[in-house]
Parts: C-alpha cells; structure tokens; sequence
C-alpha cells in the first residue's frame, strides 16, 4: 500500500504528527513574550545578548554536526531555543563574548557530546547558566533596574535572603508580576511567561504536571519554612527563575521523566531543591542548580515509575 498508515508493523502503532520542528517553533513562539518583555525593562541591551546568544548557538550546531559528519538539522529550531533560554538566563549586562561561551558550552559539550538532539541528559540552556554562574560569578549577578538610567539594584529574593541587599525594599506584587524588577532576561515578567506558558498547553507541547507541581510545591514548602507566613509566598513563585525554569526548562522531553507519575515526582524533586537552596544555601536562587540534579536523576525515576508491560516475553525459569 502506498499509504504509510495502513501497514502492519510491531508495537507501537500510535502515531503522531508532531514533529522536531513544529514542536521548536512552538516553544520559540512561546518565548516570544518574555523576549519582548526583557527588551522593554532592560533596552536594546537585551535583544543584542539573545542575537548573540541564538548566532553561536546555530554555528555551534552546524559545526558540530558537519565536524561529526551528521545531517545538519540546524532547521528543527533547537538550537534556536537553546539559545534563546541561556539569554533569558543571563543579566542584561554580561558581555556579549560571555554569553557566546555559554552559547557554545551548551551546544557543543552539554548537547552533541551525549548525542544530540534528544540524547541530551540534562538541559543544554541551565548547564551553560550553570558553568557561566561559576566561571564569573560578579558579572552573572550585576542586575540592573528596568530603565533607561540602568541603576544597580538587587533581586527580590536577595532582599528576602538578606544577601546584597543593604537598605533595599522589596517591590510591590505588581512590578514583579509585570516584570519591573532586577533580574535576568527573561525571567522578570511572570505576565508574559505564563502568556508563553498558556499557549504551549494549548498547543499541547506541555503537560500541566511539572509546572503546576513544581510552582505549588515551591508556594507550599515557602509557606512552611517561612514560619507559615503567607506575606512571602508571592516573591517566591513570581520572582526569580522559577516560572521561566518550571514552564520551558524543567518540561524538556529529553531530561525529564515520561510517565506522568515520574513527572510530578521530578517538579517535587525541584520544587523542595530550589526551596531548600533559597532558604538554607548561599545562594538566593535555587532554581537552575533544582532542575539539574533532578535531570540527573531521571532515569532512576523512569525505572521505578514505568508501568507494567503486558505481552512481552516470559523469562525462562
């Protein structure tokens, strides 16, 4: 038959017209808000660092793939994500040669060194924030106020952690809902990443699991380790990275669990990591470093969470 859909082959037999590609796009499209946002509150600033971000994100997958002797898929938009959540994840200051580095750790080491597209065993994107956060740790903290005069500031979890933070106020619920606060690229506005949030659930490139659990976990755990004080529960959930890390980053097909128990288990996992780190670490920010090590634990995750397989092949006694 020449129709593909009628022939008879093993299990499985769901098929899907989805596709590398359409999927990219969609996440891309997704993005687009929080884009906007970064360079309304942080000027042309930010949309130089993502160019330059998503540029050598590109030439790295090229090169990679032409040095490999692969098909160039540069085409299927990863690349283009990839390069689009390490801008997001970057101060408005870092100098633009610090983000290409990051661009290129991320593709080169992070991604085409376990395989490539779909092989990746943690997110391409929050290992190169992490690598980038180690090697300069100064630069990837200078935050800037949303402005045209860019006046140092600090970060509402700083001020909640004490950290930097000396005769600093927290801003109103409004400003870090909207995203006029100090803080990276793309994770100031929780307005327009859940805009980006909403419209992958619609086109059904997400599930609600990870986020939904992830985000209530961290609000719950806040609530409790804060003495059950709920004046604070807000700045957690909208301030920091934990929209942009619960919505596009923790969801990566790749590096997080399958099956829909092991999902919410992994946003648990993160949720209770970034909480713990916010409140007992060094550091006011917990959510790259949570997603991580919960990417690392996926396969553990997968095998206990599988469900049982029916006519498969019986062991031999």
């Amino acid at each position: 038959m020449e129709n593909s859909r009628f022939l008879v082959s093993s299990s499985p037999h769901i098929r899907s017209g989805e596709s590398t590609r359409r999927i990219m796009m969609d996440v891309a499209i997704a993005l687009l808000p929080a884009l906007f946002a970064g360079i309304w509150f942080f000027g042309l600033r930010a949309l130089w660092l993502t160019l330059v971000a998503v540029g050598f994100a590109v030439a790295s997958e090229i090169a990679m793939q032409k040095l490999m002797k692969r098909p160039v898929t540069v085409s299927d938009f990863s690349a283009v994500v990839t390069g689009l959540l390490i801008a997001f994840n970057v101060p408005s200051t870092l100098p633009l040669w610090m983000v290409a580095i990051g661009a290129m750790f991320a593709i080169v080491i992070a991604k085409h060194c376990f395989g490539g597209v779909g092989h990746n065993f943690i997110n391409p994107a929050l290992a190169a924030r992490a690598v980038l956060l180690a090697s300069w740790p100064v630069d990837m903290t200078s935050w800037v106020q949303p402005g045209v005069d860019a006046v140092a500031t600090t970060t509402p979890l700083a001020i909640l952690k004490g950290t930097e933070a000396v005769n600093q106020v927290l801003p109103n619920v409004m400003d870090l809902f909207v995203g006029n606060v100090g803080g990276c690229i793309g994770e100031t506005s929780a307005l327009a990443l859940l805009i980006g949030g909403l419209y992958l659930l619609y086109r059904r490139v997400i599930s609600y699991r990870i986020p939904v659990t992830y985000i209530a976990t961290v609000g719950i755990l806040a609530f409790v380790f804060s003495g059950f004080d709920l004046t604070y529960i807000p700045y957690h959930i909208l301030a920091g990275g934990l929209l942009l890390g619960a919505i596009f980053m923790a969801t990566d097909y790749s590096s997080s669990p399958m099956t829909a128990k092991g999902q919410v288990i992994f946003a648990i996992g993160c949720g209770l990591l970034t909480t713990v780190i916010r409140f007992y670490g060094g550091y006011p920010e917990g959510v790259s470093y949570s997603i991580l090590l919960m990417n690392i634990a996926t396969p553990l995750i997968d095998r206990f969470t599988l469900p049982r397989k029916f006519g498969g092949v019986k062991k031999s006694a």
